[in-house]
C-alpha cells in the first residue's frame, strides 16, 4: 500500500475545511515545522493568529486524539498553562476525510535551561500537570515503552534498507543487546501517568506571562521521569544541578520517587531507537526525504552505532541522584 503523502491537502482544500467551521482566514498560510502532520498559521478575519493541524490518517484513533484534547482541556481549567484546541463546537473536525484541529497562536521564546529560575519553573509547572495525570490513566493512548512496539521497531531498522550492507552486522550486533535489555526492565514496577511525553525544548515557550507547554500530540502514559530527563544535558555535575533545580520545583506540588532515575539512560536509549524507526516508517515521505536527506547516509548510520554502543554502557553506570532533602 502506498504511504500516504498528503498530496489533497492543497491549499484552497485547507481553507475550505478552515472555512467550513465559520472562521475565514484573511492572509495567507504559513507552513510551521511539523513533519508528522500537516500544521499551518494564519490570520482570521477577527485579527487574531490561529494554527491549524491536519492529523496523519492512521496514526492516532478518533478516541486517542480526544483523549490528548481531553487531557490538556483539564490541565488548562486547573490553570496549568498550555494551549488548548479550539471547539468548534468539537474540538476533533473532520472535512472530506481529514481529521484536523484549530489552535490559537501564541508567541513566545524557547526555555533557556541552563537558567535555572526557568527550570525550576517548568520543575513547578510538571508537579502540577503530574498531579492531573495521576487522576486518571489513559484509556485509549498507547503506553510510553511499548515491548511489542520496541519489537516491531527492531524489524523495521534491521531490515531497512537505507542501513549499508557494509554496517548491517555492527548495527545488529549492538542494536540487539540494547533492546534487550530494554525489555527486560520492570516497567510496569514504576507508576504510570499521564504524561506530555514530548517535553523538550521546542514544546516549551517562555512568554511574558511565564512558561507554556505547547504540543501534546506525544502525551502518553509513562513515568515521570520521562517529561524531566530531556532537560538535563552536559557533564554529569551540570545535569545533578539541572536535575535537582527541577525536582526542588516538581516538589513543591508532586513527590518524585528517586527510583524512577535509572530509567533516564534506558529512556535515551529508547527514544534513539524510536526516533530511527520513525524515520524509516515514514521515508516514502516526500518531506522526510527532504529533511532527512542524511539518513540515507553512512556516516549517519555510523554514528548510530556509536551512541548504542554508549547507551548501552551507560546502562550500568550510576544513575543521578537527589540530595537527601528530596528523598
Amino acid at each position: 500500500m502506498a504511504a500516504f503523502s498528503f498530496q489533497d491537502l492543497t491549499p484552497d482544500f485547507i481553507l475550505d475545511a478552515i472555512e467550513a467551521t465559520g472562521l475565514y482566514p484573511t492572509s495567507g498560510l504559513l507552513a510551521l515545522n511539523s513533519y508528522e502532520n500537516r500544521v499551518y498559521q494564519f490570520v482570521a478575519e477577527d485579527g487574531k493568529r490561529y494554527v491549524v493541524k491536519f492529523y496523519r490518517p492512521n496514526r492516532w484513533s478518533d478516541e486517542q486524539i480526544q483523549e490528548e484534547h481531553d487531557f490538556t482541556f483539564a490541565l488548562y481549567d486547573a490553570e496549568i498553562p498550555v494551549v488548548c484546541p479550539l471547539k468548534m463546537p468539537t474540538s476533533l473536525l473532520h472535512y472530506k476525510g481529514y481529521r484536523f484541529a484549530l489552535f490559537p497562536s501564541i508567541g513566545g521564546r524557547a526555555l533557556e535551561p541552563e537558567q535555572l529560575d526557568q527550570l525550576e519553573n517548568l520543575g513547578r509547572h510538571l508537579g502540577r500537570l503530574h498531579m492531573i495525570g495521576k487522576a486518571q490513566p489513559f484509556k485509549h493512548r498507547p503506553p510510553l515503552v511499548d515491548l511489542k512496539m520496541l519489537a516491531t521497531h527492531q524489524e523495521r531498522l534491521l531490515t531497512c534498507p537505507l542501513l549499508p550492507d557494509s554496517l548491517r552486522e555492527s548495527f545488529a550486533a549492538i542494536l540487539k543487546p540494547v533492546v534487550q535489555r530494554l525489555q527486560n526492565i520492570a516497567w510496569h514496577e514504576h507508576e504510570q501517568i499521564r504524561l506530555h511525553g514530548d517535553c523538550h525544548i521546542g514544546n516549551l515557550l517562555w512568554r511574558p506571562d511565564g512558561l507554556t507547554l505547547v504540543d501534546f500530540d506525544d502525551c502518553r502514559q509513562g513515568p515521570a521521569i520521562q517529561d524531566l530527563w530531556m532537560m538535563l544535558s552536559g557533564e554529569r555535575m551540570e545535569q545533578q544541578i539541572q536535575l535537582e533545580t527541577l525536582i526542588e520545583g516538581y516538589e513543591e506540588f508532586a513527590e518524585f520517587n528517586p527510583a524512577q532515575l535509572r530509567l533516564i539512560e534506558p529512556l535515551r536509549a529508547f527514544r534513539i531507537i524510536q526516533y530511527m524507526a520513525w524515520l524509516a516508517e515514514r521515508w516514502s515521505d516526500p518531506a522526510f526525504k527532504r529533511s532527512f536527506s542524511w539518513f540515507a547516509e553512512p556516516r549517519y548510520w555510523e554514528q548510530q552505532i556509536l551512541a548504542l554502543k554508549e547507551q548501552l554502557a551507560a546502562f550500568d553506570d550510576d544513575p543521578l541522584s537527589l540530595q537527601p532533602s528530596f528523598n
